[in-house]
């Protein structure tokens, strides 16, 4: 039985939605600069994403934070192409379909905002997490797209929407 829920991003959800993705990537041994680590954004995740264009969700489970993740127009980009970012789930709720799930969230409310194409970077040991974008229909490129920031993050994917 499913016991958590996806839904849009909170103020109140600002400091445990930087935990949890603080806590995955210290988990994963991803390098702390040069990935979404050190964004600032992290600090009002609410704020970054309440623009138009832009979406963050969070899975909840019995009042905690335990998974997010969302969709922004790529930084530096053509403007028809939007990007998964932050997509991060703690330990307790990877392997009960929430990723599919909130993938199925995310590029819907990409399609919905008009983007065509749907790009992400993660790191090369996050195998888990690419085995479910290439189930999602994400496939490798060569190098990266527009500007993230995330240097470190050195595996590039894209799908149509």
């Amino acid at each position: 039985m499913k016991n958590y829920r996806i839904r849009q991003i909170e103020p109140k959800d600002n400091l445990q939605v930087k935990q949890v993705v603080q806590s995955v990537l210290v988990e994963m041994g991803v390098p702390k600069v040069g990935t979404a680590y050190e964004d600032a954004s992290l600090n009002d995740m609410y704020s970054e994403y309440d623009k138009p264009g832009q979406a963050y969700f969070v899975v909840e489970e019995d009042g905690k934070i335990i998974g997010g993740a969302g969709i922004a127009p790529l930084a530096n980009g053509d403007g028809k192409i939007c990007e998964l970012q932050k997509m991060y789930f703690l330990p307790e709720i990877r392997g009960k379909g929430a990723g599919a799930e909130m993938m199925h969230k995310c590029l819907n409310f990409a399609k919905q905002e008009g983007f065509k194409k749907c790009y992400l970077e993660t790191m090369p040991y996050m195998e888990h997490a690419q085995k479910l974008y290439t189930r999602s229909g994400f496939t490798k490129l060569e190098g990266p797209l527009g500007d993230t920031g995330h240097y470190n993050c050195s595996v590039w994917m894209i799908r149509d929407l």
